[in-house]
């Protein structure tokens, strides 16, 4: 019977989400404070509990958007650059999630609460990784300078109210709108000059520079790559738009900026800083997604003659064939990676599913319990092979390797849904209503959490502890329930 352990943590989220976001985010670390907190202006406006509140909002609207990119590997690839940087500028007080969003335009956006979000095509224009850490670091400072609470501070004939409205409905609006909704959107989150819109100063555009560029290079990136990224985005010049990229009409940079950035990163010791392997597999994965056809995809990387490609262009692709369903040619390119270089765990699981593919199904077996001793609890491993076993109709070990992940890993809304997949799909229906549920809570939508856990309590056999679990969490619930939402449950229940 599966339930995630941390009661008290799922509890302590949900009372600073008001049920409106994550449920399984980390206890964040005591922060080490010499000094008492007696707060700033900014707290008085816009505390941080309600910056969460506000961003965990925006990303319920995100999600619904269907614009977020749900690859595994690619996320926790961010995450992992993301959190490397944040370590280094963040004293506890905010617990940074990272995501990407299929969006053609050069952008990244930092929301209230440390949720900062990146465009496929920002992660491609990046040339190396430590223009991408760079990048990065400039928008976890934006968060960490509280430059949205500040910002509503300095114009407070506005209420908090109202600019958490303006935040969060343009902001969720445009998620999943037009480029030139989303545009608007950044531009209130990131402060563009336009009128009657809080607005990031020049001053919070250099602090963020300052804070990041070292943030950069305590974490052992090349403290250049902030400095490099800008100029190369301000020679950008894209033969199908006319308009400036978004990221310029977010992050105005100017040569000046540019010639800052590049004086205080001398201030650092440079860095030797090569691109990891999972820089190019991000990239390479990106690039065969966004091609519109499979046939494409395998011409991108045909391009170049497989003795001249790197490691990584040529798991590009691999990826590309299985795509194009030529599993056997992927198949050799994958064993010729994992043989090659045992640490890359993208390379494992490509071999497993070309090995799935070809319906050699204990070799992909083999393969990915090899990988998984190699590599225990890692996030798009052990996603992908309860993926492969559900495939192979073993639910109940699906849903066994999975709980063992999210009881230590934070797991995101749609791998939630995969734990319910396996869960109904091994005859645990109690378990998988209440994963369901859990679900609903994630994005935000009490009533259908509700709604789900009574299903689980109407399950035939269910075991006491069960059912004292279901009815609690539906009471504690309740207790962040508007009128409402009580009456529409009221409701529901009725009919």
């Amino acid at each position: 019977m599966g339930a995630w352990v941390n009661i008290r943590l799922l509890n302590h989220c949900l009372c600073l989400a008001a049920c409106a976001g994550l449920l399984f985010a980390p206890v964040m670390p005591r922060a080490q404070v010499n000094l008492p907190d007696i707060g700033s202006p900014a707290d008085a406006i816009l505390s941080k509990s309600e910056e969460a509140r506000i961003g965990q909002a925006i990303m319920r609207n995100i999600r619904a958007s269907g614009k977020l990119v749900e690859d595994p590997q690619i996320t926790e690839y961010v995450n992992e650059i993301g959190h490397r940087v944040a370590a280094y500028a963040n004293d506890g007080e905010y617990a940074f999630t990272f995501f990407v969003i299929d969006d053609p335009n050069i952008n990244a956006f930092a929301l209230p609460g440390g949720y900062i979000g990146v465009h496929t095509a920002l992660l491609e224009a990046t040339r190396n990784e430590n223009e991408l850490a760079g990048v990065l670091a400039h928008e976890i400072a934006h968060v960490t300078q509280r430059h949205i609470a500040r910002a509503v501070h300095a114009n407070q004939r506005q209420s908090l109210l109202s600019t958490a409205i303006m935040l969060g409905a343009i902001l969720a609006g445009a998620a999943g709108g037009s480029s030139d909704a989303m545009q608007g959107a950044i531009a209130v989150a990131q402060g563009t000059s336009a009128q009657q819109q809080i607005n990031f100063t020049r001053s919070n555009e250099y602090e963020a520079d300052r804070v990041g560029i070292a943030a950069l290079a305590d974490a052992g990136f090349d403290p250049q790559g902030m400095a490099s990224f800008f100029e190369v985005i301000s020679r950008e010049t894209r033969p199908v738009e006319s308009r400036v990229p978004e990221f310029l009409r977010t992050h105005p940079v100017s040569s000046a900026r540019i010639a800052e950035a590049r004086g205080r990163a001398r201030a650092f010791d440079v860095k030797t800083s090569p691109d990891t392997t999972n820089y190019g597999i991000a990239q390479a994965r990106l690039q065969v997604s966004r091609q519109s056809t499979a046939e494409a995809a395998v011409s991108h990387f045909e391009r170049k003659s497989y003795e001249l490609q790197s490691d990584t262009e040529r798991y590009g692709r691999a990826v590309a064939y299985m795509r194009s369903g030529r599993h056997n040619e992927a198949n050799r390119i994958f064993e010729e990676l994992a043989n090659k270089d045992q640490k890359v765990i993208a390379y494992h699981i490509g071999l497993a599913q070309s090995q799935l593919a070809l319906e050699r199904i204990d070799a992909a077996r083999g393969t990915f319990e090899r990988a998984r001793e190699l590599f225990p609890r890692n996030i798009p491993l052990t996603v992908h092979y309860a993926e492969a076993l559900l495939q192979l109709g073993e639910p109940k070990l699906a849903h066994q390797i999975l709980l063992d992940l999210f009881n230590n890993v934070q797991p995101t809304p749609e791998q939630v849904r995969l734990i319910a997949r396996a869960a109904i799909d091994a005859g645990d229906t109690a378990e998988a209503h209440y994963y369901m549920a859990e679900y609903s809570l994630m994005i935000g939508d009490l009533v259908q959490g509700v709604h789900f856990l009574r299903q689980a309590l109407q399950v035939p056999d269910l075991q006491e502890i069960q059912r004292i679990r279901f009815e609690a969490r539906i009471d504690f619930i309740r207790e962040y329930m508007t009128e409402e939402q009580l009456q529409q449950m009221q409701r529901s229940r009725r009919s």
